[in-house]
Parts: structure tokens; sequence; C-alpha cells
């Protein structure tokens, strides 16, 4: 069974985002449980080397990116799951690159399957409370509604060093 959470902040610049898709160790209360994921629960399928998509809000006909193609990149590291897309030049791409900038979109989400044994539950007091150490990554979101807050997706900032004035490019090749 596919699963899917939604997670907190989102940048871009160009036509590259990056962020976080999942925070480790960070709760989030799912409505009858919280869940909590764990450092390295997706390094499994990242060094299996499956193909994750990048969608848009979870629809699958909004495809912005893979890691099969190479527009798509991901690694865990301290803090979570991060991610940069190189956004396509679609209808998709360019909303999101101006939702994203505007405000809009700011948190990801991610679908998984739970792998065998790849869980745990516990009850905490009244809390119940989901620990996943082991999933297989499907996809990446960008979303409006994450429901992990801490998730974040931005521009990558411009660099400041390309040069600007066209007649200082004309010289410097010829």
């Amino acid at each position: 069974m596919l699963e899917v959470r939604s997670i907190g902040n989102l940048s871009s610049n160009d036509k590259k985002l990056h962020g976080y898709a999942a925070i480790f160790d960070s709760e989030a209360d799912l409505g009858g449980f919280s869940e909590v994921i764990r450092n390295g629960a997706f390094r499994k399928t990242l060094e299996g080397g499956s193909n994750v998509r990048a969608l848009f809000d979870h629809n699958g006909s909004a495809l912005l990116g893979t890691t099969r193609g190479g527009t798509l990149q991901l690694r865990e590291d301290a803090k979570g799951l991060a991610f940069e897309l190189a956004l396509p030049d679609t209808s998709h791409g360019k909303d999101l690159a101006i939702l994203v900038g505007r405000g809009d979109i700011a948190g990801c989400s991610f679908g998984f399957r739970v792998a065998p044994g790849g869980d745990r539950w516990e009850q905490r007091g009244a809390t119940l409370v989901r620990e996943l150490i082991d999933v297989e990554l499907v996809e990446i979101t960008l979303t409006s509604d994450p429901a992990y807050q801490d998730t974040t997706v931005a521009m990558r900032s411009r660099r400041t060093d390309v040069c600007t004035d066209s007649r200082r490019l004309w010289i410097e090749t010829c």
C-alpha cells in the first residue's frame, strides 16, 4: 500500500528547487497517531537506485522530474531527505516556480511503502507513535499543505558572479 506524507518549506531559483522532502526526528500528528521518520529510513531506496518521481500534489499527471532522468537528486543528511529538482519547461514547472517564489507552495510530501519490519509502533502516554525506520520511497511531492510542517522548498539562489554586461561578454570572447 502506498502511503503519502506531507512536510514543510520550499525554495526556488531560475529553474531549480531545493529543500527537504522529509525531516528526521520531527513528530507529525497524522490524526489518530503521530509519526516520526528516523535517520536512514530512505537509505536502501537511495542506495538501490530506484526511480523516484517528483510530482505536484501527488498527481502522477503533474510529473516534475525523476531520479532516473537525472532531473531529481536526493540525498540523506543529518537533517533529513534533501532534494534538488530541475524544473521542466512545462505548464506545471512554470506554475510551480511562480507559486514557490510567492510562498504559496512552501512544503513537501512523500509517497512510500513500508519495508517488512520497517516501522515500529509505540504507545507514549495517550499518543500512539509510529517510527519509520526503513521505507521504499516512491515519490516526493511539492504541496501547499504538508503534514510535516518542517519540510522546505526554495528556489536555488542565483549566482552573483555571472556577468550581465553584454559588452564585457563580447570583449572577453574576442
